[in-house]
């Protein structure tokens, strides 16, 4: 399989608050020579506990920082040298799904407003008139199995399953290759997790997309995931095809996450 991200060496270092209060801080490594790549149409799940690095490691590959060491490649190119329009159109290929679907939405904007704003952004590659963004929002709401009667409502008149929906709507709308899912469903209670998932499952099959699930939940990972990355201070502590993880995990960390699961039966189904 062919790497559409390839992580190399990357490090990410912050300095210390006590250093510019007290004089005697230093540097917080937050990432520590983590390598790693998500092939072509797969899904990886990122996983790691509150503080291991999950978050920085995605704002790097999103760009909104650079790395203190190491290099992050997209497609073969590393992103750090791109030109400023090759960065536009890298963002255009890579959307992000947030956790919390009741901050991610504008409550101002109306549902067509929300999810078009992407094309409005990137008019300059997704060429499309008034009407044609209006009919695609109408084929992503389908797409996420809502509807043209949603069109004009406001964040506030859905759920909490239904807003992610339109996150993720809007996370499609201008056809991407990579989706980075930041706990996208640790928010919503158990039965809407399941419906969400199976629907990032099916679109992944439908759409030929490549995921990077970041979760602290291996019982969702397992059930989207491909292979996992499991971190643990900024470190890398083990990669796996999903399964081999949890039949034969070879970290202490991994069996510590694993037998902390909920016991649930792997025959009952996750719902509709």
């Amino acid at each position: 399989m062919t790497a559409l991200i390839s992580i190399e060496g990357v490090s990410k270092s912050y300095r210390s608050g006590a250093g510019r209060f007290i004089g005697s801080g230093g540097d917080v490594k937050a990432l520590d020579d983590v390598s790693f790549q998500v092939n072509r149409g797969e899904s990886v799940g990122l996983v790691g506990e509150s503080g291991s690095g999950k978050t920085t490691l995605s704002r790097l590959l999103m760009m909104l920082e650079q790395p203190s060491a190491g290099r992050i490649l997209f497609d073969g190119k590393d992103i750090a040298t791109l030109s400023s329009r090759e960065v536009r159109s890298l963002r255009r290929r890579i959307q992000i799904v947030f956790q919390d679907p009741y901050a991610s939405l504008n409550p101002r904007m109306s549902v067509h407003d929300i999810i078009a704003e992407p094309l409005e952004v990137h008019k300059d590659v997704v060429e499309t008139s008034a009407r044609a963004r209006t009919d695609r929002v109408v084929e992503l709401l389908e797409t996420v199995s809502l509807g043209a009667q949603h069109l004009y409502r406001y964040p506030h008149e859905f759920s909490g399953g239904q807003r992610q929906r339109i996150g993720i709507a809007r996370a499609l709308a201008v056809r991407p290759d990579c989706l980075v899912l930041d706990e996208p469903t640790s928010a919503l209670d158990v039965s809407v997790q399941a419906q969400v998932l199976n629907l990032l499952s099916d679109l992944q099959e439908r759409l030929g997309l490549t995921y990077l699930f970041i979760s602290h939940d291996l019982g969702v990972i397992r059930h989207i995931c491909d292979r996992i990355v499991l971190i643990r201070h900024g470190r890398l502590v083990e990669e796996g095809l999903t399964e081999t993880i949890f039949t034969t995990p070879s970290s202490e960390y991994a069996r510590t996450l694993i037998a902390a699961m909920p016991d649930i039966d792997p025959e009952t189904p996750w719902g509709p």
